[in-house]
């Protein structure tokens, strides 16, 4: 039986070659319409639910990953965040900022501004950031070595200007 097929390998991620002309850059709406469409065929396959999970599962794997490949978690907590920070900006993700922590509880209160996911999205009511919520985890969970769980409380998408998530250390994990 052949091994399975991984795209997600720090290798795929940084590989351009082939595009000389367009470079490593694209709009945020051809990325917003890959996840979009991502979660709208698993939400049709499965249930919404379940698409939610996936997604979230699928932000984890890369939080873990990024922070695995570009991140130095033998240094203190601000540190760590400073790099995280400078990454996700550098990177066009988001301006990140940490609201409230209790390091030895393992909960946090994380604001994304300019997130890539939703800024600019029409009113929905409701959050929407399930990537961010499972990428979150996945970065708390290496730094910290215990897992997390993330929730979004506020989003662009149900009337806020910044994204803003709670986590907690998952104490069934």
């Amino acid at each position: 039986m052949a091994p399975r097929l991984r795209m997600l390998s720090w290798r795929n991620i940084n590989s351009i070659d082939g595009r000389e002309n367009l470079g490593d850059e694209m709009p945020v709406r051809v990325y917003r319409l890959m996840q979009y469409g991502i979660f709208d065929e698993l939400s049709d396959v499965y249930s919404e639910e379940t698409a939610k999970a996936l997604i979230r599962g699928a932000g984890k794997r890369v939080g873990f990953s990024v922070c695995e490949n570009a991140l130095d978690r033998d240094v203190s907590l601000s540190v760590f965040v400073g790099q995280l920070q400078k990454l996700l900006k550098d990177l066009k993700i988001g301006i990140l900022k940490i609201e409230e922590i209790d390091e030895e509880a393992g909960e946090f209160v994380l604001t994304m501004a300019e997130d890539l996911d939703c800024s600019g999205l029409p009113m929905l009511e409701e959050t929407v950031c399930y990537y961010d919520e499972g990428f979150f985890a996945g970065v708390l969970e290496y730094y910290s070595g215990r897992p997390f769980t993330v929730k979004e409380v506020d989003c662009w998408a149900s009337g806020d200007r910044v994204c803003r998530f709670n986590a907690k250390v998952d104490s069934a994990g």
